[in-house]
């Protein structure tokens, strides 16, 4: 009795060390847009259930229910819904904190059609993190069906929104999680601290089942490069009173250096907090090997076969059982036993020193304190531990625009491109369009086509740009085919721009006018019959002048031969006079 009791007073010192750590908790915005006297911008803590909208926004009217203003059991039994009416804004119910679990408020709004949740806090105290109930009631069965987003909101903002509502006014709100992860760049970075304990009830089980789910997605993204993936195991020490205490030996390895808490709760019955603790280390010790060849991704195998084929219940948490499931998976399991070394030893294990000291927090992520934990570009995830809730989360860390294509599964994206084409470019004879889906919802981005760049503010213009364009609908230029000819008003060696083709006139995209073949021949004919007639008529004209000044001529001459002798008379008659 006086080592149990020793051992709690040891655990009770640990807990209050792990006290003075530093937990962050994670907040996103809410913009209060109406009324007028409260607009303004507001932190919230985001609640660890449900489904934050990472990455994206949500806009919203609050509403503050007459009757059952707590949550506390379902608002069919006071006969009042929140649904949102055909083109009405979605609503946030506010409620107020106590008397039940957080997780129960949510979901009993959500039954009652609220699409999120806001729980004033009923005292002047900085935000916390709304969890998950670790009591009895954590294995309720709705924990895993809340989807609705939550969050904590001061109780000077929660009066200020009471005293607008219950004054007659309308109060939209804006949540806004857009930059609740950093995304600075086209790779994640991600860590998920977990546990090989399967006997720790529903949160055991959730974490098993999330790796299971999520698994193909992880694999995806960690073998075309998109993100790094780290897993994590979290253990203690034993306060060194206490070491050689039948508690420490039974949860500690390496001479009560690394400790996990009995499985079953139990020390006289089932595995001990030591088999966990071995089991965690071996877990680290494959990733550890997979990853200097190359193959993180196989541990998303091992810890999901280890876990269908190795579970406590049927007496299968063995080393040998584990040894089977790395031999099925190719990995050097003389590698992974040397670096498990020797858990009796009275050493530092390097893979464990180091886990330990991952747990405290670092920059802008506090301390690991809460199993599961997900770390998304060193900001901790908070939310339902579900394959589309943490994608999504994953995605939201991905500089915009170069989030990869699984991130735009039906779970996810946000399909605003299927209505009027998200009021962006398109080009429908070509099946192009400058609208681009992603989970944090539409953008309007000149796409690439065929290696071929379209250029444009993807509004209202884009244009192919590039060596290569003509190929892509002949670079959105005029084209026609004529008397079996092709001509075209896209310019091969243009970067950008057209211009109609020699002969034709027009703006060289929507239309290029001008002479068909025929007409151009018949033109041709009949500009050389008019110039041909306007050159007879000159030459004819200039013979005209010819003969008329040939004639005038010769009458002048006749008029004045006879009033004076002209040249040739005078030679004539005095030739006349010397015959005489």
């Amino acid at each position: 009795m006086r080592e149990k009791l020793g051992f709690l007073v040891g655990i009770l010192f640990l807990l209050c060390g792990l006290s003075f750590g530093r937990f962050v908790v994670e907040k996103n915005s809410l913009k209060v847009t109406s009324p007028e006297k409260i607009k303004g911008v507001y932190e919230c803590a985001i609640g660890n259930f449900g489904v934050p909208q990472y990455g994206g926004t949500l806009i919203g009217t609050v509403v503050y229910p007459k009757a059952n203003q707590k949550a506390c059991k379902g608002f069919d039994e006071v006969d009042l819904s929140f649904k949102s009416r055909p083109g009405g804004l979605p609503t946030f119910l506010l409620v107020d904190r106590g008397d039940c679990y957080f997780t129960l408020k949510a979901w009993n709004a959500q039954k009652g059609g609220a699409a999120a949740i806001l729980v004033a806090d009923d005292k002047t105290e900085p935000l916390i993190t709304m969890d998950t109930p670790e009591e009895e009631n954590a294995d309720a069965e709705y924990l895993q069906n809340i989807t609705i987003p939550s969050a904590l909101i001061s109780k000077s903002l929660g009066d200020s929104i009471k005293k607008s509502l219950s004054g007659g006014e309308m109060v939209n709100m804006n949540l806004d999680w857009t930059e609740a992860l950093p995304h600075p760049d086209e790779r994640v970075e991600y860590e998920f601290w977990t546990n090989s304990n399967d006997e720790c009830g529903p949160k055991c089980e959730s974490q098993i089942d999330f790796v299971k789910n999520f698994k193909g997605a992880a694999q995806i993204l960690e073998q075309r490069g998109y993100t790094q993936f780290t897993p994590h195991y979290i253990t203690w020490y034993c306060p060194e009173a206490f070491i050689l205490s039948k508690q420490c030996k039974s949860q500690c390895i390496n001479h009560g250096r690394y400790c996990a808490p009995d499985p079953e709760q139990d020390f006289s019955r089932g595995y001990d907090g030591k088999d966990v603790v071995v089991q965690n280390l071996r877990q680290a010790c494959f990733f550890k090997v997979a990853n200097e060849s190359r193959k993180p991704w196989l541990w998303w195998d091992y810890v999901t076969d280890f876990a269908i084929r190795c579970p406590m219940k049927e007496k299968k948490y063995t080393k040998e059982c584990a040894e089977q499931v790395i031999k099925s998976l190719g990995v050097d399991l003389k590698k992974v036993d040397e670096c498990v070394g020797d858990p009796e030893a009275d050493v530092d294990n390097q893979v464990l020193k180091t886990e330990q000291d991952a747990q405290i927090g670092k920059g802008s992520r506090g301390d690991v304190t809460i199993l599961p934990t997900l770390v998304i570009n060193n900001r901790q995830y908070r939310g339902k531990l579900d394959k589309g809730a943490v994608l999504k989360a994953i995605c939201a860390g991905f500089q915009e625009t170069t989030e990869p294509a699984i991130c735009l599964s039906e779970d996810i994206e946000t399909n605003e491109c299927l209505e009027n084409n998200g009021g962006c470019w398109q080009d429908k004879a070509a099946n192009i369009t400058a609208c681009k889906d992603t989970f944090r919802g539409r953008v309007c981005e000149c796409p690439i086509v065929r290696g071929v760049k379209f250029v444009g503010d993807g509004y209202t213009h884009c244009e192919a740009s590039g060596a290569s364009r003509c190929s892509i609908n002949n670079g959105g230029c005029w084209k026609k085919i004529q008397d079996g000819k092709s001509f075209s008003a896209c310019v091969e060696n243009s970067l950008h721009g057209c211009k109609c083709p020699p002969g034709f006139r027009g703006d060289g995209v929507n239309n290029c006018e001008g002479k068909d073949v025929r007409s151009e021949a018949s033109w041709g004919f009949v500009w050389m019959v008019i110039l041909g007639l306007a050159a007879t008529g000159v030459a004819g004209y200039a013979f005209y002048k010819y003969r008329i000044r040939r004639y005038m001529d010769s009458e002048i001459r006749a008029i004045m031969a006879q009033y004076m002798p002209l040249d040739s008379q005078a030679e004539v008659q005095h030739a006349s006079h010397g015959d005489v």
